[in-house]
């Protein structure tokens, strides 16, 4: 018995994600966030925008530490017992995201604005330029 099949990992998901599979070891990115998150690169550096409808700006903490951002949201415990749900569709729910952010931008500068529902939290570009190195 090989150490692959003593941990039940199929051997072709080492190699390659077998996308018909929803019980393989491996799974892509989308599946692991599980909040509604949107990141990308603009002009002035990188955007993160996350749906926090519902929250105020006292209901978060922002963190950095290193080159690492985290984003948490604790939420309260509610009394089931008060509401009786006939739907319920808005996921409130706490959070704990954190990514690592590549050292072409500073975390130091970093600028957070909580605009209608939305968290943007904007990371510039670092000032440090490529130095050229002279060989001796």
């Amino acid at each position: 018995m090989t150490q692959l099949q003593r941990w039940a990992i199929d051997p072709f998901d080492i190699v390659w994600k077998n996308l018909f599979d929803v019980n393989s070891q491996f799974s892509s990115i989308e599946n692991k966030i599980n909040y509604p998150v949107d990141i990308y690169e603009t002009k002035e550096g990188l955007r993160f925008e996350l749906a926090v409808v519902g929250l105020d700006k006292e209901d978060l903490d922002i963190q950095t530490d290193g080159d690492t951002l985290r984003i948490k949201h604790d939420k309260e415990a509610i009394d089931e017992v008060e509401h009786l749900y006939i739907q319920r569709g808005i996921a409130k729910r706490s959070f704990d995201l954190a990514w690592k952010v590549a050292s072409k931008f500073d975390l130091n500068k970093l600028d957070a604005i909580l605009d209608k529902g939305l968290l943007i939290i904007d990371i510039p570009y670092s000032a440090t330029k490529a130095k050229q190195i002279k060989i001796k």
